[in-house]
């Protein structure tokens, strides 16, 4: 048998389905290689080898996660439960340590996972890569201190993410405490960057906004379908998007049965695509629930375009992406079809002002918004299908 086509693997594995196109090939050494097709390499790395008909015992990735006691923490750890090359090995939380992470979170109770420890007595030897999920203000420092040969993912509200220092210290009002590492960093919007991310050692996580944002106006920005002026953004996003830390704003009584709004790393992304400086009118809101986030933006067309032009420019760029959907006809996303998903869904819809159209994108906010998209992004970096782990169908009701 000198080749096989497509195989269609479905694997259910923790309770998860996780669905990849692979190619099979038998060597002339009579080993047998499976090789993820949608993967934008094909280095060597990206295969797994199976010799005699039996797969070869792949070591596990050790995995740090720094700052296991958050939201952002908890969800990768859901989400390795469920990868087959992945293994925790070290949990940090400072005010945690020395806890057990059932102790945190219970619904964890049933997973077998080392004891929360600080940062300070960590051990990154034992560990290949590393997931930063700390607060802002915190996660520079730590960062720049880490062991070289580690692979870094940074989830951190704004560590790592905004290029320009300068801007960065107009936006938060202190000097930043790690500037070399802006040089190394790649910005890890995944369907974007996914080449820059093979390759990279420190890949800066996108917050849940600017996911949501720029998945569907990048594309369009880079192609000249909109004007790079007049763009409106209207966002929601559910209270974990705010963290876990106790604030008075995040009281319930604070939330519930209202909207609360609050207001660079957006600009970043869509200047790049225009190459040029773009400004846009962006307004963030904390809804009454736990997860979720919806992004409404409002565009000027260019001249000629439709919004069906639009439409079908955005279902051809993702066409073969897994995680990124653009509904068919007028169905409108709505962040219940997401909720515990790396999905982002999309559609575009008229304006009733001529010349501009509305595209609605939804995602969950710890998933796709931050700890899914991680994973993605460490997947890629340790070059394995970047799907692994991440299968799980969204949650409903």
């Amino acid at each position: 048998m000198a080749s096989l086509a497509a195989l269609n693997s479905n694997l259910f594995n923790g309770g998860c389905l996780w669905k990849y196109q692979d190619e099979l090939k038998v060597s002339k050494a009579g080993k047998l290689r499976i090789r993820v097709t949608s993967m934008a390499s094909s280095s060597p790395a990206q295969s797994l080898q199976f010799a005699d008909g039996k797969a070869n015992k792949l070591d596990k990735l050790r995995v740090g996660v720094l700052g296991a006691s958050g939201y952002t923490g908890s969800e990768i750890i859901r989400l390795l439960r469920n990868h087959p090359y992945f293994q925790i090995t070290l949990m940090t939380a400072d005010r945690k340590a020395g806890q057990s992470i059932e102790s945190v979170f219970p619904h964890l109770v049933t997973q077998d996972l080392p004891n929360l420890v600080a940062v300070k007595d960590a051990d990154f030897s034992a560990v290949d890569a590393v997931f930063c999920c700390l607060p802002h203000g915190t996660t520079q420092e730590i960062i720049k201190s880490l062991p070289t040969n580690l692979k870094v993912v940074d989830l951190s509200a704004v560590g790592i993410q905004l290029q320009d220092i300068a801007e960065y210290e107009e936006w938060y009002g202190q000097p930043h405490k790690a500037t070399a590492l802006q040089k190394e960093a790649v910005y890890g919007l995944t369907e974007i960057s996914r080449r820059e991310i093979q390759s990279a050692r420190l890949v800066a996580n996108p917050g849940c906004y600017p996911t949501s944002v720029q998945l569907p106006l990048i594309p369009l920005i880079k192609s000249n379908f909109i004007e790079v002026r007049n763009i409106i953004i209207d966002s929601k996003s559910g209270v974990s998007g705010a963290g876990r830390g106790a604030k008075e704003a995040n009281l319930y009584t604070e939330i519930a049965e209202g909207i609360h709004s609050y207001v660079p790393e957006i600009e970043q992304g869509l200047s790049e695509a225009a190459n040029s400086k773009v400004t846009v009118s962006f307004t963030p809101h904390l809804m009454p629930m736990s997860r979720g986030m919806q992004s409404t933006i409002y565009v000027e067309m260019a001249p000629g375009m439709t919004t069906q032009d639009l439409k079908d420019h955005l279902g051809n760029y993702y066409e073969h992406e897994e995680f990124v959907v653009l509904l068919k006809n007028k169905e409108v996303p709505h962040t219940r079809h997401v909720r515990g998903s790396n999905y982002c869904l999309m559609n575009v819809f008229p304006d009733r002002i001529p010349g501009r159209a509305i595209i609605i994108s939804v995602i969950d906010n710890l998933v796709k918004g931050a700890s899914g998209q991680a994973l993605q992004n460490l997947n890629l970096m340790m070059g394995i299908p970047e799907n692994l782990g991440l299968g799980c169908l969204p949650l409903f009701p």
